[in-house]
């Protein structure tokens, strides 16, 4: 039996750990947003942000590619600055955090919105900031529905395909994750290896589930 091939795990535990953190960093302001406010486009944005779960994700890639392409205003900059983004692990981590992104954001917002408004308007009659009111109130009582859209989220940036594959390619080293790996051992016929991965892939998918799972009942 061949050996087991570590670096598309390596490399996919970081892609999906860089995905997961970019997917933190703007789901969550933009789920709050969006629970609890009210803005002209607000529908449109919403639907926007909630496209990559029903866009193919070959079309996804191909619309992150012509954004961040050498072709791009965007992406020429990237390159002129040193941070190419096409072709590298940070694009495919890039592409997966757009493609999980729907994810958080709709399993937040939820969240925010299952939260009376009444105790944040009780708090902001005490004298109390927004900043102050999201970190000490709105935020504890949503955390447990932001950690099941967490889990769900690295779960689907850790296993992305089409997107990935479009933006990052196939190299093996450099941008070959998991997926793109089990790919090319089933394309060789390499069926013990493949069996080998796509269980560590089915046992990080299942305890990811396993995790949200128990994150929603514990907010019931």
């Amino acid at each position: 039996m061949a050996a087991f091939e570590w670096s598309p795990l390596w490399l996919s535990l970081r892609v999906a750990l860089l995905a997961t953190a970019l997917v933190l960093a703007a789901g969550i302001p933009l789920a709050w947003l969006l629970a609890r406010r009210n803005f002209p486009g607000k529908d449109v944005l919403g639907a926007v942000v909630s496209l990559p779960l029903v866009l193919p994700p070959t079309v996804l890639g191909y619309y992150l590619l012509i954004l961040l392409g050498n072709q791009s205003v965007l992406g020429r900059w990237l390159n002129r600055v040193g941070f190419p983004l096409v072709f590298t692990w940070r694009g495919a981590a890039v592409a997966a955090a757009v493609a999980s992104f729907p994810l958080l954001f709709e399993t937040a917002r939820a969240a925010f919105e299952s939260i009376d408004p009444r105790l944040e308007a009780i708090a902001r009659t005490l004298g109390r900031p927004n900043l102050f009111i999201f970190w000490r109130i709105t935020l504890p009582l949503a955390w447990r529905g932001i950690l099941a859209g967490l889990a769900l989220t690295f779960a689907r940036a850790l296993g992305d395909f089409g997107a990935t594959l479009m933006v990052a390619g196939n190299i093996p080293g450099r941008t070959q994750t998991m997926s793109l790996y089990i790919y090319d051992l089933v394309q060789a016929n390499r069926q013990n290896q493949a069996n080998q991965v796509v269980l560590i892939m089915t046992i990080v998918a299942v305890s990811m589930l396993l995790t949200a799972r128990l994150a929603r009942r514990a907010v019931k």
